[in-house]
């Protein structure tokens, strides 16, 4: 079977569906475009030095930016069900990357469920990296790569049955998104999510951009050689830095080279390829904005960009996520809907990956599941330039230990300023950051006097959320169990 008939035989199943009226079809179609373990900061519409990336720079422009915008859950899998759910991980199940917590819990809602049954077409393509797989959840067609999927020539689940393709992913994944876009019906307003697997680990970029930024040298951070020896004991004992990574030897590093001069050299092959796969990225991004505005669909479809979680760059000597640190946490966000949303750059308010499955439902005109409430919220007024209350603080959780990297469970609080992180197992700690003077979260606070109000305030704040959203997990006075990091095998 080939793809356009899979798609044709995805679209025939619409046809059990109620009668989709003029009103109906004035709703906006939507396109959620999400990458994997992008950054905030990669991509040249935000200052990146190196990086150029003119289609996500063409949705900033069109649309709206937002400068302050995080995952509840730096972790690939909790973060994704956080985004189809409205709710925090440990709500919805999806707490881990593999085991019994990679599933959603029985009788769980995603927005595509709900805008399904309201009459849209809905469909995903490309990375999807939750064991419970799309079928029931609210997907006309959906052809997904299994797991991480491959960077070359993916295998592709296509509505159950396997497919091999040829090319980079990211190419692939883009040629189904167009695929599905032309083959919808058109008698109905269409949501698609449009998952990219760059720039995740392995950094396989197409043959196109393998030569990019060879004759250039990247930056290195700051803190890149800002040990953590003044860090809670659970987070010097993760595995995340870059002097270990594995990966490189065969790309030319030797692993009898002294340990920094190691970590130099896998930083600049590192972050290259990392940058690499986004330019593959950006170009298939445009090829659907391209569509979008071909086919007279720009105007009423609203797209959302984002990643999944962030990603470390040498801050601290690290690479990947987990952890509760700005690098972790912080993810691009750009919003484009021209019927009635103008551009602009928003530096006011805190948004939350929980929050699109909240925004795309007020602007289908659907009401909001009880379970979702206070787990995220509508951006809608916020995008349209009205008043609105808003969170002065939010709450993170990460659950996933021992596991990949050992990064420690812990859970805390973010306002505008301040960041209060508690780690949970023995021996606890806590850690404090002045986000204001201090960006790069290099002092903690947490045993100053001259702080003591503030972390009464947070760890008060800390307990409403946890009460609010029913957080009953305990803190663990046991031991910690030994973690044997996998990173050599991921």
């Amino acid at each position: 079977m080939t793809r356009r008939q899979l798609l044709g035989a995805a679209a025939s199943v619409g046809g059990g569906f109620p009668h989709i009226s003029n009103a109906q079809t004035r709703r906006p179609n939507i396109i959620f475009v999400m990458t994997d373990d992008q950054r905030w900061d990669a991509m040249s519409c935000v200052g990146n030095p190196i990086l150029r990336t003119p289609h996500m720079d063409r949705l900033a422009e069109e649309g709206v930016r937002f400068t302050d915008a995080f995952v509840t859950n730096a972790l690939c899998s909790p973060s994704r069900g956080c985004i189809l759910t409205g709710q925090y991980s440990h709500a919805h199940g999806v707490t881990t990357n593999g085991g019994k917590s990679h599933y959603f819990r029985p009788g769980i809602t995603t927005f595509p469920m709900l805008l399904q049954r309201a009459g849209y077409y809905s469909a995903v393509v490309g990375k999807w990296h939750i064991a419970t797989l799309p079928e029931g959840l609210g997907f006309d067609h959906w052809c997904i790569l299994p797991g991480q999927g491959s960077y070359v020539d993916p295998v592709m689940i296509a509505n159950g049955g396997r497919v091999q393709f040829r090319g980079n992913s990211e190419d692939v994944v883009g040629d189904q998104a167009l695929e599905t876009l032309r083959s919808r019906p058109k008698d109905k307003p269409f949501c698609l999510l449009y998952h990219f697997k760059a720039p995740h680990r392995a950094w396989i970029p197409a043959e196109r951009f393998r030569q990019v930024y060879d004759d250039i040298t990247i930056p290195e951070p700051p803190t890149f050689n800002t040990g953590l020896d003044d860090r809670p004991e659970c987070v010097r004992n993760s595995d995340m830095q870059i002097a270990d990574m594995p990966d490189f030897r065969e790309r030319g590093v030797p692993a009898h080279l002294p340990r920094e001069e190691r970590k130099r050299l896998n930083y600049q092959v590192f972050m290259k390829n990392y940058y690499r796969t986004l330019l593959g990225v950006d170009e298939n991004l445009g090829r659907v904005l391209d569509f979008l505005d071909k086919q007279g669909l720009r105007e009423n479809t609203i797209v959302i960009y984002t990643g999944d979680n962030g990603f470390f760059q040498g801050e601290y000597g690290m690479f990947d996520k987990r952890l509760m640190y700005e690098p972790s946490i912080r993810v691009p966000m750009l919003v484009r809907y021209p019927a009635a949303v103008k551009p602009r750059v928003d530096r006011e308010h805190m948004v939350l990956n929980n929050d699109v499955f909240h925004t795309v439902l007020d602007y289908a005109g659907i009401p909001l599941p009880k379970e979702t409430e206070h787990h995220g919220m509508s951006w809608r007024p916020v995008l349209e330039g009205r008043a609105a209350t808003w969170r002065d603080s939010w709450f993170y959780e990460y659950f996933e230990y021992p596991g990949a990297h050992c990064a420690p469970i812990h859970r805390g609080v973010r306002t505008r300023r301040f960041k209060l992180i508690h780690y949970l197992q023995a021996p606890q700690a806590w850690e404090l950051f002045d986000l204001e003077k201090d960006p790069e979260e290099r002092r903690n606070l947490y045993a100053d006097p001259a702080h003591r109000a503030a972390v009464a305030k947070l760890r008060e704040e800390l307990e409403r959320w946890r009460n609010v959203l029913k957080d009953d997990r305990s803190a663990d006075n046991t031991p910690i169990a030994p973690c044997t990091s996998r990173m050599a095998r991921l």
